[in-house]
């Protein structure tokens, strides 16, 4: 890789020694890796190299069309990385300072500031980057999303009945475009980096396209982006101040209701994000615990889409606490061993380690403890409404229309079924107990 990158720097910063390449944590799609390259003269340049992870290509040109965007912007005044070279499998590009976490973004104290003025400085950004032409960057694809989605659903092969009762509900409720635009895809907290005084770059533009721009707004909007903060806006804002913000700075005018439409779009989309993701690890091509925890993120999205679609004052209900029978194989019980092992995970390796090695073992401790929590339910399950035998044939009957005329019963019946799975994967999520304590 040094050479690799040695050899593609040569012609925008001349002869230079790579020091100091070393991962990332972040991304579950792409690795992020942080070098300096530093010239003849002794000066060092601080960068970042984003590259597709072996065995798993970005879509043939996808890479070029990111780069392109990122120089639009640049040539716009946007806020993003300035592109220094490419390569057919990555970008390098300027590192600039700053926090991507959104749980420190939420809630340190540094960030105070900042979070008020977010809602202002996306908004801005979205007008800025929707108000370029499409055409700047050759090759966007500009799918409809729907049928997009419905393909990649179909191709991760994983039935939902609620992500089946979303897309009933999105072919019924399409609203007017608001035009046409480059979409970043995946504008939220976690791909920006934020400096005590508010926005510093937009990041990973690898979801880019060309479609209705109040779906980047929706995106930003969506409740799996808020991290656990109140507000709907990425946790830091009302809809009210990023679209006032958004429609001052130019943006065309946002309908409640189809920003709502993409709301709901995001939860769909994010949710099949979530079975690709665990796809590709169970596939083989990319091992990952972290990409394996992943798929059980998406009873979260249902959650969402059920309180989208069902009402907010749905509720789950907590999978009762009982201890585990200790069975043909006596003390220590599965769950029990289970507990060791979280407990050596969170006390004797996340303390002595750090960077991606200690954000893994975090993972892997939260695997184990959703384990647990499966053992305990077992037998739990709520039964399969309207007469089918299992998800599959369920998620056949809305996917058919033959409930078309019954839609809000089926999200009704699907709330505890989809509350079990949620208190398994995170009862956090909604405020539930953890059956383990």
């Amino acid at each position: 890789m040094e050479d690799t990158l040695r050899n593609v720097l040569e012609g925008p910063l001349g002869p230079v020694r790579i020091k100091g390449l070393e991962r990332l944590s972040g991304g579950a799609s792409r690795e992020t890796w942080r070098f300096d390259a530093v010239d003849d003269a002794g000066t060092g340049h601080e960068l970042i190299l984003r590259r597709d992870p072996p065995g798993r290509p970005s879509p043939p040109g996808g890479m070029a069309r990111e780069a392109a965007a990122m120089r639009a912007c640049t040539a716009a005044g946007l806020a993003v990385p300035t592109v220094v070279a490419e390569l057919p499998d990555g970008i390098v590009m300027t590192r600039i300072d700053g926090e991507t976490l959104a749980r420190r973004i939420l809630r340190d104290d540094t960030y105070a500031e900042a979070r008020d003025r977010l809602a202002a400085d996306c908004g801005r950004f979205l007008a800025g980057l929707h108000a370029l032409d499409p055409a700047v960057v050759p090759g966007l694809p500009a799918d409809d999303p729907v049928a997009a989605y419905r393909r990649n659903l179909d191709l991760v092969g994983e039935p939902s009945p609620t992500f089946e009762l979303a897309f009933r509900w999105l072919e019924r409720h399409r609203p007017e475009p608001a035009g046409r635009s480059i979409v970043h895809g995946d504008l939220r907290l976690g791909n920006l980096i934020v400096g005590p005084e508010g926005l510093r770059a937009v990041l990973d533009w690898e979801l880019l396209h060309e479609g209705d721009p109040l779906e980047d707004l929706g995106w930003l909007c969506t409740k799996a982006w808020r991290f656990g903060a109140p507000l709907p806006v990425g946790g830091f804002a009302t809809r009210d101040e990023l679209v006032a913000a958004y429609e001052a700075a130019g943006g065309p005018h946002v309908e409640p209701e189809a920003l709502r439409w993409w709301e709901v779009m995001g939860s769909l989309k994010w949710g099949i994000g979530c079975m690709g993701q665990a796809g590709a690890h169970l596939s083989g091509a990319v091992r990952s615990v972290e990409l394996a925890a992943i798929g059980r993120r998406v009873c979260e999205q249902e959650w969402d889409l059920l309180l989208l679609l069902a009402g907010e004052d749905i509720s789950a209900s907590a999978v009762e606490e009982r201890p585990p029978p200790p069975g043909l194989h006596g003390r220590p019980t599965a769950v029990e061993l289970l507990e060791a092992v979280r407990g050596f995970l969170r006390e004797d390796v996340l303390p002595g380690t750090e960077g991606r090695l200690s954000f893994h073992a975090r993972v892997a401790a939260n695997v184990v403890a959703i384990v647990e929590r499966e053992l305990l339910a077992a037998g739990q399950e709520p039964p399969v409404p309207f007469g089918a035998a299992d998800d599959a044939e369920l998620a056949a009957l809305v996917r058919g229309g033959s409930l078309d005329d019954r839609l809000d019963e089926v999200a009704a019946a699907l709330v505890p079924r989809v509350g079990t799975k949620l208190a398994v994967a995170n009862p956090r999520y909604v405020g539930l107990p953890d059956p383990r304590r």
